[in-house]
């Protein structure tokens, strides 16, 4: 049995094992795979019945070249980076791992809002930096600081994710309500589901916790920006896309919204063209919502399940059944 990791350094950098994939198979671990180089990926792949990708593309050329391929398993809950349509066509299963970091999304979500309402960091280094000592007062701060009880967070997507940031919201004393195509009791235990309009008019805070789908790419926009309050605050830590980046950065330039916080963007890792980089109040943080060890060990713990399901025959988490 060979398993082939085509990229496993963000999941495992050195503080995990891959132990439990070795007790399955002869594992190769490759840290990274050129993305663009289809004919590398190919000769990696090479006649392995189980892949394992987090970014590399599975593409359907890459599958049709892989006559042992059976399994795909993305170490992510997203999987399009696998063409699922020509995998299921050429019978191989692909998997995904749902629900491992929904503590530590919603967590990093309020992190994000807190930073801007606080500017720790900023405060901190202005400290090292000897500001404080040479003050002469006994306390100084650089930017308006935001008391978040009694505001409003309105939370696009009230899935998992979306609940938990909701939650700490509420534990924060912020009036919560959600938006979302399905409701459920768990939600409403939380906040109040309203319609989208009503959200973008009254949150104080928006929050965007929904997946990448045709009618939510492109949700922020300046159609959207302009039935927001003035002074709003926007927080995106689930899919770049949701965000037309140019309207954003404009409208914080503008100070319609006072400020954002990323930890996704369109295209990654970011370029140097994105026009958030360049705008007012914006903080960007590169990806890691998820990367916490102990939401990347539940990561592992799912992929092995997921190789050792389909070796049971019994395979779990299949997205192209």
């Amino acid at each position: 049995m060979k398993i082939v990791i085509l990229d496993g350094y963000t999941e495992n950098p050195g503080d995990l094992s891959w132990a439990g994939l070795e007790a399955l198979g002869g594992l190769t671990v490759h840290d990274r795979t050129p993305q663009g180089d289809e004919a590398e990926i190919q000769r990696r792949v090479g006649d392995a019945e189980i892949v394992l990708t987090n970014k590399t593309p599975i593409s359907r050329a890459t599958i049709l070249a892989s006559p042992n391929l059976k399994l795909v398993t993305v170490l992510a809950t997203g999987y399009n980076v696998v063409d699922a349509a020509a995998a299921k066509e050429n019978g191989v299963l692909v998997s995904n791992i749902p629900t491992y970091g929904t503590a530590a999304v919603g967590q990093f979500a309020i992190a994000l809002l807190l930073e801007i309402c606080h500017h720790v960091g900023h405060h901190d280094r202005a400290v090292h930096e000897g500001r404080w000592e040479s003050s002469p007062d006994w306390c100084f701060w650089d930017y308006p600081l935001i008391e978040l009880a009694g505001k409003t967070i309105g939370v696009i997507g009230f899935g998992r994710i979306g609940q938990a940031t909701g939650k700490i919201a509420a534990a924060l004393g912020m009036s919560v309500i959600a938006h979302d195509a399905s409701e459920s009791d768990a939600g409403r235990a939380i906040g109040a589901y309203v319609a989208l309009d009503e959200l973008l008019a009254r949150s104080d805070v928006i929050s965007l916790h929904c997946p990448l789908l045709p009618s939510t790419e492109g949700l922020i926009c300046k159609a959207s920006i302009a039935k927001m309050k003035d002074g709003v605050i926007i927080i995106n830590n689930s899919r770049g896309p949701l965000v037309v980046e140019q309207d954003l950065a404009d409208a914080l330039n503008s100070g319609k919204v006072a400020a954002a916080a990323v930890d996704v963007v369109s295209s990654e890792p970011i370029k140097g063209t994105n026009p958030l980089l360049g705008a007012k109040n914006c903080l960007i943080t590169p990806h890691i919502s998820w990367a916490p060890k102990e939401s990347r060990q539940r990561l592992m713990d799912i992929a092995v399940a997921n190789v050792k399901s389909y070796l049971d025959g019994s395979p779990q988490n299949v997205v192209n059944g």
